[in-house]
């Protein structure tokens, strides 16, 4: 048993120096070490909110129309042998705008004409006889029979001369309407007829628009028309005008949705100052629905959502991040509106929510400009 034991050294200052070189090396390997730093701040877009009221409103396109338009057409048919009118011009009252060709309608004015001539001789014919009959009766000559027949064969020539003037009336007014006549001051909106085609009574020649006031029409979805009443106020602006608004109130909304778009079309007639808009201009309608509310104004891009409960990002005073839940008054194109959660002044991540965690450290820049951008 003996040989297993490992024999000491006859030196022990010999094996003493090589255990203290062993002892010391961790003490020179953590004296080479420098001490871990910590991270520096992520850099996040983020700015102070500010308060902001909005109106309780909703916004539509439209399109500027006159108050009355319509169709102009010939009470007669016929054919169109001139055109005196242009798309885009501006007539006055009692303006030829168009004639058919008048032959035929000259013709039946001179037969109607003749025609009374003819009737009035036969009254003047009968009149003579009655005076005569009637004469002849006091005195016993002719029977009452044949005064009877006087006086009919006088009533009857009195009808038919009425009649014959009523004839030459309408003769006179078919020829009268060969000519188509602005009854007044508008202008032409549209061109459906062309020289040398045949026309029906009514069929329509011109688009017309009276001058003066002045609508716009828009078009509202069957989930936002309960909103929508007569005389209900609203502000319009055109973007052919910039800085100028108008004044208008609804004055019309259709009872049915369009069979196709299934929209419901709103007339909103203009203030004074409106009348003076050209026709076919496009338009932003803006309805008030309701009173004011007021909150905090912040891009859609900053919220978040913590679970179902939308949320922003907030920077306390640390320079760390804290998910705070808010209520959302109102949902915009581009922005929302808190109501709660939120006060003036505090520092909201605004963009690039979904790489940031709570707690942890960042710092503040402001969003790049739009020309900024490359």
């Amino acid at each position: 048993m003996n040989e297993h034991i490992f024999p000491l050294p006859a030196h022990p200052r010999r094996l003493a120096w090589p255990l203290l070189a062993l002892a010391t090396l961790p003490l020179l390997a953590a004296c080479g070490r420098h001490a871990p730093q910590a991270a520096p701040p992520r850099p996040v877009i983020a700015m102070p909110v500010q308060s902001a009221a909005d109106s309780n409103s909703v916004s539509f396109p439209g399109e500027v129309h006159a108050r009355y338009e319509m169709p102009l057409s010939f009470r007669v048919p016929g054919q169109l042998v001139a055109r005196l009118a242009h798309l885009g011009d501006a007539v006055k009252k009692g303006q030829v705008l168009a004639r058919l060709d008048a032959a035929d309608a000259e013709r039946s004015a001179a037969s109607a004409q003749a025609a009374l001539l003819a009737a009035e001789h036969r009254l003047t014919f009968a009149t003579q006889q009655r005076d005569r009959d009637e004469a002849q009766a006091k005195a016993d000559l002719i029977s009452q029979r044949q005064l009877d027949q006087t006086r009919d064969a006088y009533a009857a020539a009195l009808a038919s001369r009425d009649q014959a003037r009523q004839q030459r009336a309408l003769a006179q007014n078919q020829s009268r309407y060969t000519q188509l006549v602005a009854d007044r001051d508008g202008r032409i909106t549209g061109e459906q007829a062309e020289v040398g085609q045949v026309l029906a009574a009514g069929q329509p020649v011109f688009g017309f628009a009276w001058s003066g006031e002045r609508d716009v029409y828009i078009d509202v979805p069957e989930t936002r028309v309960a909103q929508v009443t007569v005389g209900q106020p609203a502000t319009v602006t055109v973007p052919a005008m910039p800085g100028a608004t108008f004044a208008a109130k609804v004055r019309d909304v259709s009872p049915a949705a369009d069979p196709q778009a299934r929209t419901y079309r709103v007339k909103l007639a203009l203030d004074d100052q409106g009348s003076r808009l050209p026709l076919g201009m496009t338009a932003e309608v803006t309805l008030s629905t309701g009173a004011t509310v007021h909150g905090v104004r912040v891009p859609a891009t900053a919220l978040f959502h913590q679970g179902e409960q939308p949320a922003v990002w907030v920077m306390k005073r640390d320079a760390t991040l804290e998910l705070r839940p808010v209520t959302v008054l109102r949902y915009g194109a581009r922005d929302v509106l808190v109501g709660s959660g939120l006060r003036p002044g505090e520092q909201v991540v605004m963009q690039g929510v979904h790489a940031v965690s709570a707690g942890e450290k960042v710092a503040a820049i402001a969003p790049p400009h739009p020309e900024d951008a490359p």
